[in-house]
């Protein structure tokens, strides 16, 4: 199994302009995780990006890591 939780936090540090306050949760169980991911709230916006660019591009990334073990990842971004 890989590790989505610190694939996305190495991920959106690069993004942000304060990696300190990054926070993400994994849940799951077998072959179905859910990652969940709090920033702060001026850093919001540059995670999202623009029509949501970033986090669609996180997400695809996410998803090609996930594929050799067969594993369903869903990244959220909560406020």
């Amino acid at each position: 199994m890989a590790d989505y939780g610190e694939l996305v936090t190495h991920i959106i540090r690069q993004i942000v302009s304060r990696p300190e306050d990054v926070r993400v949760e994994v849940e799951g169980d077998g072959h179905h995780y859910l990652v969940r991911v709090r920033t702060a709230p001026e850093d919001l916006g540059r995670v999202i990006g623009r029509q949501g660019r970033h986090v669609d591009a996180i997400r695809m990334v996410v998803r090609a890591a996930s594929l050799r073990d067969r594993d369903r990842v869903q990244v959220e971004v909560e406020d």
